[in-house]
């Protein structure tokens, strides 16, 4: 398996400090409209889901369910993550264009 594009770039865009995950952190971002990019685990319950696409629709930010917490926490160099957001927008847009390419293979 060649090496995930997307996920790389959730690595570069933590040591740029330009994401913060969690939950917590996650919403205070949207609601601050500093959020470019929210990305929620697959593998995240539905009720997490939910809440978060209702809040990326009420304040537009773009929200992707992408893999699952482990690999999104892995990708971020922290055990498990649920939900991470993107304060960057070059970084969001290079993410969305990885993850979008990403689903067009698979499809």
């Amino acid at each position: 398996m060649s090496q995930n594009k997307a996920l790389s770039m959730i690595g570069l865009a933590t040591k740029a400090g330009k994401v913060a995950s969690g939950e917590f952190c996650t919403e205070k971002e949207v609601k601050s409209k500093r959020a470019c990019l929210v990305i929620v685990a697959d593998d995240a319950s539905d009720n997490t889901k939910k809440k978060f696409q209702n809040m990326c629709d009420f304040y537009q930010v773009p929200i992707y369910f992408y893999k699952d917490k482990e690999t999104l926490g892995h990708a971020m160099g922290k055990e498990f993550r649920a939900s991470l957001v993107v304060l960057d927008e070059g970084f969001a847009k290079g993410i969305r264009k990885h993850i979008d390419t990403e689903n067009q293979t698979i499809a």
